[in-house]
């Protein structure tokens, strides 16, 4: 019995202590890569404000969500220049296609800056949401499909 609970002592503390040793994803380190990382969590962080608003786990509130489009507007505006030197790091997501295709590229960073920008302005009730989300979310689909690992 002894051993027993030993044993499940002995397992219950290694789980505890597993994910702070387990190596976790790497974080770009060079200076450029890092800069768009940034900008992509910062839209990410913006999107879920907008999304759990819509999913109803947050109240709706017009000011904050048009200041989150606004926000995602903002940085697709500066994506074509973060991306412009073709920077590449191992933690990276971007694909080297990017540089190929550039000018496609940057046409959907200007379609998610668009899309975004008009959710902005057309966002004033909750059932507005649905509608801006679908519209930013499909221009995210568009580029990350072809660009993003």
């Amino acid at each position: 019995m002894i051993r027993t609970l030993a044993a499940g002592a002995a397992i219950a503390m290694t789980l505890a202590i597993l994910p702070a040793t387990m190596p976790r994803a790497a974080e770009p380190t060079d200076p450029q890569v890092v800069a768009r990382t940034d900008a992509m969590k910062t839209i990410g962080r913006n999107m879920r404000v907008l999304g759990d608003m819509a999913k109803g786990s947050a109240a709706f509130d017009a000011a904050a969500a048009q200041e989150a489009a606004a926000a995602v507007a903002a940085e697709a505006a500066a994506i074509p220049a973060l991306f412009e030197d073709p920077a590449q790091d191992p933690a990276s997501e971007s694909r080297p296609v990017i540089w190929e295709q550039y000018d496609d590229f940057t046409a959907k960073a200007a379609d998610l800056e668009r899309a975004a920008s008009g959710a902005a302005s057309q966002i004033t009730a909750a059932a507005d949401l649905g509608p801006a989300m679908g519209a930013i979310g499909a221009t995210c689909k568009a580029c990350h499909s072809t660009y993003r690992e």
